[in-house]
């Protein structure tokens, strides 16, 4: 009977521990790691596109086993006290909390779906225009484009001369072709000068930039079409955020008092 009622005493204080020995992943030399330390790693890694596997989290567990030993170590050589130590602490405490009131803020103040069709519409107006296909020649100065032009108006052909005499290593193999791009891709004086002539007209004169003299001569145009909403929706998003977040922060300094 005795022993009965000493097992059942047992048993019962070990029940009684369980749920406390549940909140931590380990005791390492006495000190408790809480499993609530071991979640909270997990879930950044998570966020970071690890996926939450049991791999992971012996991982993790193993890693913050490593992380208490080498803390005891630290505290034991007074680590902790020292005022560089100190200061640094200080920082990584700010930036984590810092980090968690940006992610409150920005979880409380979501771009609306009307904020970011107006951003859209907004951003499709200011590229309005059109896009140009263009072919050019690139040299190293004036007389030689000069010298392109004149064969080219004698019936030389234009992209047999970009193969065989442009310097720009990108379209020279492709007889100058550029493609089709926005003039303001290019540098200034190239887009002006490009947008100035007419479909299937060369300039008459060499165009001079920062690489050197070009020939150029307009193809085609065509509208520029915007990307689809749905395709630029999250860098809509993300740039709205920013000024949400911008705008907080100087609400919150001109509020402070700041000596």
């Amino acid at each position: 009977m005795t022993y009965n009622k000493t097992r059942l005493w047992v048993l019962l204080a070990a029940f009684a521990a369980a749920p406390a020995f549940a909140q931590n992943i380990a005791v390492v030399n006495g000190t408790a790691i809480p499993k609530s330390r071991a979640d909270a790693l997990v879930a950044q890694l998570v966020k970071q596109g690890q996926a939450d596997t049991p791999q992971l989290q012996q991982a993790v567990r193993d890693e913050l086993i490593n992380r208490e030993i080498l803390m005891q170590e630290a505290v034991r050589e007074n680590i902790p006290a020292r005022p560089d130590v100190k200061a640094q602490v200080a920082v990584a405490e700010q930036t984590v909390v810092l980090r968690a009131l940006i992610e409150e803020y920005l979880s409380k103040n979501k771009p609306t779906d009307a904020e970011v069709k107006a951003r859209y519409d907004q951003l499709v107006k200011q590229a309005g225009g059109n896009e140009l296909h263009l072919h050019h020649i690139l040299v190293d100065n004036e007389q030689q484009a000069n010298d392109l032009i004149a064969k080219i108006k004698a019936g030389a052909k234009f992209e047999d001369l970009a193969k065989q005499y442009s310097k720009d290593p990108g379209s020279a193999k492709n007889g100058g072709d550029l493609d089709w791009s926005n003039p303001s891709a290019y540098v200034p004086e190239f887009g002006k000068a490009a947008e100035q002539l007419k479909k299937g007209q060369m300039t008459q004169t060499p165009v001079h930039t920062q690489f050197g003299w070009h020939i150029i001569r307009l193809d085609d145009t065509r509208p520029i079409t915007p990307p689809p909403l749905d395709q630029v929706k999250p860098q809509i998003v993300q740039q709205l955020q920013q000024e949400k977040l911008q705008a907080f922060e100087q609400s919150l300094k001109a509020k402070a008092k700041i000596q």
